[in-house]
């Protein structure tokens, strides 16, 4: 019997302002957390994944490529206008 594997979830991108973003700052931006003051606990306790590994430094530079996990979901850092939604107003 071949056991199937769930298929992972797609990865979606957020885009940052500058060349580099925080990673307590981008879990807030990325909607991985509702409040800043959330990032701290789930850093420090291991729960967020910087590209593939635990990485307990709140404060640790994130450019665009890298990849994050909090609770099973995955965000991409990418580059771009974070407020640009391609409208032209």
């Amino acid at each position: 019997m071949r056991l199937r594997r769930k298929p992972n979830p797609p990865v979606r991108e957020v885009p940052i302002k500058e060349d580099t973003i925080r990673l307590g700052q981008f879990l807030k931006l990325a909607n991985l957390i509702d409040s800043g003051s959330e990032a701290k606990p789930l850093v420090q306790d291991g729960q967020v994944l910087v590209n593939g590994e635990v990485d307990t430094r709140r404060g640790r530079q994130l450019v665009p490529g890298d990849e994050v996990t909090l609770r099973g979901e995955t965000v991409r850092v990418t580059s771009g206008d974070a407020t640009d939604d391609g409208l032209p107003w």
